[in-house]
């Protein structure tokens, strides 16, 4: 699981060949099985086609599902980048809207938490990284907290209340984007999911090896849709490998917007 985890942390195309050669491998197994049977005449191959019929049923229950999951999952994550981004920017104008000296300064924390999101959702696989991306996430947190608990302190009004509720929404939001990132493809799953695949293209082998001609051309198409089924999956699965990627255009918007905004506007005449 680790090397293969590797391979497609380094290349899914890699991760792909590899299970491409796989199936290939698994459907010459299956054939020269299917043949030295076919040779005895006592071997009866009538229930053989209902078996491999059951396996690849099997299969393509097992593909739907992974698939269902792995989409949920992409869009848990694609979601979360957007209610986070609309919160932080619900929070950074309720923060210019109090102004004064903390108010400001919430709202420029805002902004550079803003980068960090930025800078989370663009971060590969590696622990360090991330870890200090969180260790300055929950900093920020706190310094904006505590600038919070003083102007409610201060003001305890509606408008302050809104503020703090605000500002708890991005912290609440921050904490499932984080959650959402960390759901991966749970590895019983992924390993039904790849035995069921060689298991199929080994009976169809089999069953091959019992009437004569391979069929390698055709198999082999065959293996090469279900690798690239697998890759898709996978891909949408993985939140910081492969090319299908979590989109930061949501964070993007709302830094363009904070550098749009003017708040300080004199009144019509």
């Amino acid at each position: 699981m680790m090397l293969l985890a590797a391979i497609a942390a380094w290349n899914f195309f890699a991760f792909g060949a590899v299970l491409f050669i796989a199936q290939l491998g698994a459907h010459e197994v299956g054939y020269v099985m299917g043949r030295r049977l076919a040779k005895r005449r006592s071997f009866r191959s009538e229930g053989v086609g209902v078996l491999v019929g059951g396996i690849l049923g099997l299969l393509a229950f097992v593909l739907a599902l992974t698939l269902s999951f792995a989409n949920e999952r992409f869009n848990d994550r694609r979601g979360g980048t957007l209610a986070e981004a609309n919160a932080i920017g619900t929070a950074w104008l309720r923060a210019k809207a109090i102004g004064g000296e903390r108010g400001d300064q919430i709202a420029t924390l805002l902004e550079r938490y803003t980068k960090e999101r930025i800078a989370f959702i663009e971060a590969g696989p590696g622990s360090t990284i991330l870890m200090e991306i969180n260790n300055r996430t929950n900093a920020l947190q706190s310094e904006i907290w505590s600038h919070v608990s003083v102007i409610v302190r201060e003001q305890p009004n509606p408008v302050t209340t809104s503020l703090m509720a605000s500002i708890n929404d991005v912290f609440d939001m921050t904490t499932s984007e984080r959650f959402a990132f960390e759901l991966r493809l749970p590895p019983q799953i992924f390993w039904l999911l790849l035995g069921l695949t060689l298991l199929g293209m080994s009976e169809i082998g089999f069953q091959l090896g019992l009437r004569g001609p391979p069929l390698r051309i055709l198999s082999a198409m065959l293996a090469l849709t279900w690798s690239i089924a697998i890759i898709v999956i996978l891909d949408l699965a993985s939140a910081r490998i492969g090319y299908l990627r979590t989109s930061i255009s949501a964070y993007q918007w709302t830094l363009d917007g904070f550098h749009g905004q003017d708040l300080s506007l004199p009144m019509p005449k």
